[in-house]
């Protein structure tokens, strides 16, 4: 472990300095696409301006005879595109793979100027964050990149969940966190084959009623992830960065993606992956707090004042703990509102009702 005073150096000679404080720049929707796929890579220009952030696709869903191809259309995305204020990032192949260092050695030369963030999948603790961060400081330095790229890791295995805190605080450049629940799923021996989501067999069953012990009785369906997203966020909170939601599997069951995507929300995460275009419109909606919750929440940090004591709004108590509550729903639809015209008229028409 390196000592506190050496954290915030870079690891390599002429390494852009590391960042002390995580930009927050909105990323409701993080967007898959293969980049080797020329009809997918003809759609980036007009994607640019729906998406917070687009992801080229290095890692699962590309057969392995088609891993040089994605990389150099990703070269291409990068050299030939003005993604104005959306972001680029990528999901390299995993650490184990003969492909994950010719990933970095191409990307970071090439377009790493581009480049805002990669994603490490199958993140298993601490140890491979620190491989990527001095690889990347080293490719930087040579690049002569004036910014550091940030790192971004999926939780997919059980050993990562175990050692998620020390993920999160390994390196200046950890960015934020995803749900890999498929991997996870699989790692963990659960007995479900859907890429994220609920299951029907997992549920609670409300007491019996009388001597009928089948009668009646109410089922509800509980969340498989909800553990392991609720640590995740605490995770990432204490570490300053930003926990995400991955996939949801199941394109056409846009009602339980929304409401897969709501839990994570309220739950703390900032964004979730779209693997189709059905789901960018979800995730913004989803990821953006509703006009009437941010006309609540102003109104509540403007009758509290300094912030101190307690009020009474509507037959409802305020105190120092909620106008904190308040604040961050407040802080994060100006951030929205600042990269999107029609949900900042929406915030402002709330106000004025």
């Amino acid at each position: 472990m390196r000592s506190p005073k050496d954290f915030f150096r870079p690891l390599a000679l002429g390494a852009p300095q590391p960042v002390r404080e995580i930009p927050f720049r909105p990323s409701r929707a993080l967007h898959f696409f293969d980049p080797g796929n020329p009809k997918m890579a003809a759609k980036v220009p007009d994607l640019v301006t729906q998406v917070d952030v687009l992801v080229g696709n290095l890692e699962d869903a590309i057969p392995a005879d088609r891993k040089e191809v994605a990389r150099e259309g990703l070269v291409e995305i990068g050299k030939n595109t003005d993604f104005g204020d959306a972001q680029l990032w990528t999901r390299m192949n995993s650490l184990d793979s003969p492909w994950a260092l010719d990933d970095l050695l191409t990307l970071v030369p090439a377009i790493g100027h581009k480049l805002d963030v990669v994603i490490v999948p199958k993140v298993e603790g601490a140890q491979d964050i620190h491989y990527v961060d001095r690889l990347l400081a080293q490719l930087e330095a040579k690049a002569g990149l004036e910014r550091p790229i940030l790192v971004h890791a999926i939780l997919e295995t059980a050993t990562g969940v175990a050692n998620v805190e020390e993920i999160a605080g390994a390196s200046p450049r950890m960015q934020g966190i995803s749900l890999g629940p498929a991997d996870l799923a699989a790692s963990r021996r659960m007995k479900t084959t859907r890429v994220g989501g609920g299951h029907p067999g997992y549920l609670v069953r409300t007491d019996p009623v009388g001597e009928d012990i089948t009668a009646g009785r109410q089922t509800y369906q509980q969340d498989l992830w909800h553990y392991t997203v609720a640590r995740m966020v605490d995770a990432c909170a204490a570490n300053g960065i930003l926990p995400y939601y991955g996939p949801f599997g199941d394109i056409r069951d846009t009602v339980g993606c929304e409401d897969q995507f709501r839990n994570a929300f309220l739950l703390g995460c900032v964004g979730a992956w779209s693997l189709h275009p059905a789901q960018i419109k979800i995730a913004k909606k989803v990821f953006s707090p509703s006009p009437e919750d941010v006309a609540w929440a102003r109104r509540v940090i403007r009758e509290m004042g300094d912030g101190t004591g307690t009020v009474m709004i509507d037959g409802k108590m305020q105190d120092d703990a909620t106008v904190k509550q308040c604040r961050v729903v407040a802080e994060l639809a100006d951030q929205l509102a600042a990269r999107d015209p029609e949900l900042a008229e929406a915030y402002a028409q709330a106000q004025k009702d």
